[in-house]
């Protein structure tokens, strides 16, 4: 059980070190893409919302205040 924590302790720590060594490189892929895939995402949501609500016919649950009717009460009769 030794060996084996020893190893899993090991293999963290060479992970971290690759995550660090690679966080120094330059990252300037927001920068380049960002805007245009926030731009991008926010016009394909707008246009399949705009689809699903003109096109799909899908009955959406509206408030049904003023479109029923209340069923009438039957008195029960006493014996």
């Amino acid at each position: 059980m030794f060996r084996f924590a020893k190893s899993a302790v090991n293999l963290t720590g060479v992970a971290a070190r690759q995550v660090r060594n690679t966080s120094t490189a330059p990252q300037d892929f927001h920068a380049k893409y960002g805007t245009g895939l926030l731009v991008g995402g926010i016009g394909f949501c707008t246009a399949v919302w705009a689809f699903v609500i003109t096109q799909t016919g899908i009955t959406w649950n509206l408030s049904p205040v003023g479109k029923l009717m209340p069923k009438q009460w039957r008195e029960k009769e006493e014996e």
